[in-house]
């Protein structure tokens, strides 16, 4: 029987191989039994609102690209504040992004659940340390 770090990873991003290598990575891993990919913030803030709504566990951990389309990864921050959920307090969002833009790196800081800030496509090291 495996035995996995999480039960649950959410990745939110608008590229399907970025999605696609993260995915592996995290399966080799054994990061997460499930992992739920969605690629835009929108998909997966109504995504976390149906698991409210439905009482079912949030995951654990998100893995946050910032540079979308429509919706940025920090409108989506914006919008998870704004989330009824007793324990997101509890969950672990990882920013996900290949800018080197320090003003991004800033504005992670005014967010509570952003626990890392991290460069594509994540990696066995980088995951180890979530």
């Amino acid at each position: 029987m495996q035995s996995f770090k999480y039960k649950k990873a959410l990745l939110i991003d608008d590229n399907f191989i970025d999605n696609m290598i993260n995915e592996k990575i995290l399966k080799a891993n054994n990061f997460a039994e499930e992992i739920v990919i969605k690629l835009s913030c929108e998909t997966a803030i109504s995504y976390l609102q149906q698991l409210e709504k439905n009482n079912e566990e949030l995951p654990e951990v998100i893995f946050l690209d910032i540079r979308m389309p429509v919706k940025t990864g920090f409108d989506f921050l914006v919008e998870f504040q704004d989330l009824q959920s007793f324990n997101k307090e509890a969950i672990k969002i990882v920013m996900l992004s290949s800018s080197l833009d320090p003003t991004d790196h800033k504005k992670v800081i005014e967010f509570n659940n952003v626990t890392d800030f991290l460069g594509k496509p994540l990696t066995t090291a980088l995951i180890k340390s979530i």
